[in-house]
């Protein structure tokens, strides 16, 4: 299969920016990165968390930031030129979920989505993306990642306020590809499937092929280093799940309620 990125097959010495990733996902990703020798910043707003990884991670750097905050972000970008001259891959992994239906619509929870998971996204763009194009026109490594997630694929019950936003997600991911793939900076779309993370712990049903952090952290790495555009996993469900996109309307809807007894 022909790569759409460059390959990422050493990791000793690249510099990694990871914003949301104190926990979950995100924090299990820095932790292989920093075990395969890539130079790893970690940020988040849990000072805690942060400082746990650190200490877990001898050499790592810790950034405390509120990605909906975009002063800080450019503040935190800048900080990390000023010390290291260079980002070469940047994964934006923030993210907020509460189940949410239209029978209990809550604005306010609503747009805390959108602001993190989506315009929190935008403003780690307009940090960095000035920076990944200079570098990429250098012929030096730059990458940029953004965690979404198969909620993004259709519409789905609970996801009233969080499917939408990675969907979001998901088509920004590929119109970043079409205008920085000729720029020779990488673009990668991460959609995970289920994942045992405090967001996922809040779901009171079964959730098919549920993953260890640990292990999405090991498919992505592996998606980095075979240059996939988008790196989807448990396989297993996600294939599923990707086999219902084009269904017709009627027929997606129907089996969606039959599955989950809506």
């Amino acid at each position: 299969m022909t790569a759409l990125n460059p390959r990422i097959t050493d990791w000793r010495g690249r510099h990694v920016w990871l914003v949301g990733a104190s926990t979950g996902i995100g924090r299990a990703t820095a932790a292989r990165l920093h075990g395969l020798g890539a130079r790893v910043t970690i940020s988040a707003r849990g000072a805690a968390a942060l400082h746990s990884f650190a200490a877990e991670h001898p050499g790592a750097r810790t950034l405390a930031l509120d990605a909906t905050d975009a002063d800080a972000v450019h503040a935190a970008a800048q900080q990390l030129l000023a010390d290291d001259g260079r980002i070469d891959l940047v994964l934006y992994c923030a993210g907020h979920y509460r189940p949410m239906r239209a029978t209990a619509f809550d604005l306010a929870d609503a747009l805390r989505h959108q602001q993190i998971n989506y315009v929190g996204a935008l403003n780690l763009l307009d940090a960095v993306l000035p920076t990944l194009l200079r570098q990429a026109g250098a012929g030096a490594p730059a990458h940029l990642g953004l965690v979404a997630s198969v909620a993004g694929y259709r519409g789905l019950p609970n996801a009233l306020a969080y499917g939408p936003t990675k969907a979001a997600l998901i088509n920004l991911a590929e119109v970043l590809y079409l205008d920085l793939h000729p720029r020779q900076v990488g673009v990668s779309l991460i959609n995970p499937g289920f994942v045992a993370t405090p967001l996922t712990a809040q779901n009171s049903f079964h959730m098919p092929a549920l993953m260890r952090p640990e292990d999405a952290a090991v498919a992505i790495v592996d998606g980095w280093e075979r240059g996939d555009f988008e790196i989807h996993f448990p396989k297993r469900f996600t294939r599923m799940l990707k086999a219902l996109r084009p269904m017709p309307d009627g027929l997606y809807f129907s089996a969606i309620r039959r599955a989950v007894h809506v």
